[in-house]
């Protein structure tokens, strides 16, 4: 929002929320039925083709917005240094909104007028250069004076700081302006198209192409990251007159009052506005080398649709807690296409960077679901990802890799034990975070527990929260004698505290996979479920209370964090990501695998004094 929001800020659908796409559904449902039910002398391919070109639109800038942040992720050519934060991504959600109204101004002007632009030829020369040099001239000066009107401190305030309110940039704040502000764009655009379409000489080309190099130039030029090689200027000199580049108009949104021209500087020369660091910008920017992460977090996709939670995919569904909403049903021939990519070519890539008291961050993903990890015959491949990962971030210099999810299953690799035995030598520490996900577990159960239900397959976490509990005077209860009888053998202290039970009425209950819903139905009402996995239990009961996986909050100070962690909330990070910072910026330097765990005490006091905060319950 503006400083102080104008006269038609809001855009008039606002109140519709996500039902606004059912404004074109007249338009659309018009175009289909004129198509089908007139001759074939009297159909518009034109009006037809409206809503595919649109749909086609917001491809094309989704296209961007993964591209932009999988590059900024690695590090390479980045402009800006600074992060961006949830509010950003909310202020931009909307991005949207700007091809809905391109959908209802062509329909409007192709169907209601009916003044000529009715079924257009697929190309015509005299109206394609006639756009070209109607944008080189009319559109892009006065794109220059209405720019630096919006800088006024009347307009800026009212309409043109709510763009300015990114900083960093990604290709959709290309597009983020109040109404009224869109309003003035479109009709400074339109200028090309209606001036061939009443002089008879558009065609499908000219206006479909202007309006496809508007996206191109204004999602290229929002890229916090510089990818225009230098040899292009170097073959002709002339042309840094005629293109921007990202540095460019990176430079006009940390800057303010420079490097105001749309695509072509020529303006910004000709008035002297051109910012004086933008040839240097522009060069550090290329020189700039990849990210050398100090910490590598090793996670994996868990269902085929949890691509589009990525930080990499729908930008709001990526700041938002998983939740498989409707509409992504409907994209299941897209899903089963990236589910049938991933298996067969996909390979380990980094979605996400962070930063925290001068450490860099990473996050990795493997290219395999949950589901695979449970298929015995997967194991070789999935232990090959993790290696290579494991590899690739030493010869980065990474010192710390933390294993999340199931990249850490015992049955797959002995919790990281098999990765340190092959390759005794490395220097990098592998952590599985299985320590603070204990600490984290104890640290939320409420104080004055004496009992609890352990329940769930036990692991190297269960054997150890078990003791810890039992340890501080809480009985710990189990259900199966197997389980009681390992527990017992496992634990050398504080084994009065085991106890074998048939009751199902503890109101705390520690679980884990395994957990079977039979169970989950037999608790008391108002039962705390607290999972010691990082894989949330299936909520089955609505008269019960379920925690959140063992999880922290990430401290204020942590940088560029704008994408949720799974099933957690905003700002939330799993144990055992928390712990693989926490062992950097300690400098411990030792493996926590296999067997091997780091005092509980010790870590979790370690995580508070750098900010990280015990999180609340789910529901």
């Amino acid at each position: 929002m503006a400083t102080t929001p104008g006269f038609l800020t809001d855009w008039p659908w606002k109140h519709l929320g996500s039902f606004k796409y059912v404004i074109l559904a007249p338009w659309i449902a018009h175009s289909v039925y004129s198509f089908v039910m007139k001759e074939q002398y009297e159909r518009d391919s034109t009006n037809l083709l409206i809503f595919p070109f649109l749909l086609s639109r917001m491809l094309h800038n989704q296209l961007w917005i993964s591209f932009s942040r999988y590059r900024t992720a690695k590090g390479n050519n980045r402009i800006v240094d600074k992060g961006i934060e949830f509010n950003q991504v909310d202020r931009e959600s909307n991005w949207d909104d700007q091809i809905i109204l391109s959908g209802i101004l062509l329909y409007f002007f192709n169907t209601m007028l009916n003044f000529g632009a009715s079924k257009l030829p697929l190309w015509r020369s005299d109206g394609v250069v006639m756009s070209i040099f109607l944008h080189a001239g009319p559109v892009e000066f006065l794109y220059y004076w209405l720019h630096r009107a919006l800088h006024h401190h009347y307009l800026y305030s009212r309409y043109h700081s709510h763009h300015h309110s990114s900083i960093v940039t990604e290709p959709i704040t290309s597009v983020i302006h109040p109404f009224a502000e869109h309003i003035a764009y479109f009709l400074l655009f339109a200028i090309p198209t209606l001036t061939s379409v009443f002089t008879g000489t558009a065609s499908l080309a000219s206006l479909f192409g202007y309006i496809t190099y508007i996206d191109v130039m204004n999602n290229m030029g929002h890229c916090n990251f510089e990818f225009i090689p230098k040899w292009i200027f170097s073959i002709f000199p002339p042309l840094k007159y005629l293109m921007y580049t990202p540095s460019f108009h990176s430079l006009h949104h940390t800057q303010f009052r420079t490097n105001y021209s749309l695509f072509m500087p020529i303006y910004d020369y000709i008035y002297g506005t051109m910012d004086k660091s933008t040839d240097s910008i522009y060069e550090k920017s290329l020189k700039r080398q990849e990210d050398s992460p100090d910490v590598v977090h090793l996670t994996h996709l868990t269902t085929p649709e949890s691509i589009y939670h990525l930080r990499l995919g729908f930008s709001s569904l990526a700041s938002m807690p998983l939740n498989n909403k409707w509409y992504i049903w409907l994209m299941w021939p897209v899903t089963l296409w990236t589910m049938i990519a991933n298996c067969i070519y996909g390979r380990t890539f980094i979605f996400e960077r962070n930063s925290l008291e001068k450490f860099n961050f990473q996050s990795w993903a493997i290219p395999r679901y949950n589901l695979q990890y449970l298929l015995k015959w997967q194991s070789q491949a999935i232990n090959s990802f993790i290696e290579d990962a494991i590899i690739q971030a030493e010869e980065k210099g990474t010192k710390v890799l933390s294993l999340g999810l199931l990249n850490k299953d015992e049955e797959l690799n002995r919790n990281g034990e098999l990765y340190i035995e092959r390759h005794p030598k490395i220097k990098i520490k592998v952590v599985d975070g299985s320590s603070l996900t204990v600490a984290v577990v104890l640290n939320s159960i409420p104080k004055g527990t004496t009992e609890v239900l352990l329940r769930g397959n036990l692991t190297k976490v269960a054997f150890s929260l078990a003791s810890a509990l039992s340890q501080r005077g809480i009985q710990v209860a189990t259900l199966y004698k197997s389980d009681y009888e390992k527990l017992k053998l496992a634990t050398t202290s504080s084994q009065s505290n085991f106890v074998l039970s048939n009751r199902f009425d503890q109101k705390i209950w520690v679980v884990g996979a395994g957990l079977t819903e039979e169970e989950d139905m037999k608790a008391a009402k108002g039962t705390l479920f607290f999972p010691f996995t990082q894989l949330p239990p299936k909520k089955v009961r609505h008269d019960c209370f379920y925690h959140y996986p063992p999880a922290m909050l990430a401290p204020p100070s942590m940088q560029n964090l704008h994408a949720c962690e799974n099933w957690l909330p905003r700002r939330a990070m799993s144990a055992p990501r928390v712990a693989g910072i926490v062992h950097a910026l300690e400098g411990w330097n030792v493996h926590e695998c296999g067997d091997n765990m780091i005092d509980i005490e010790k870590i979790w006091e370690a995580s508070i004094k750098h900010g990280f905060k015990p999180l609340a319950f789910a529901e």
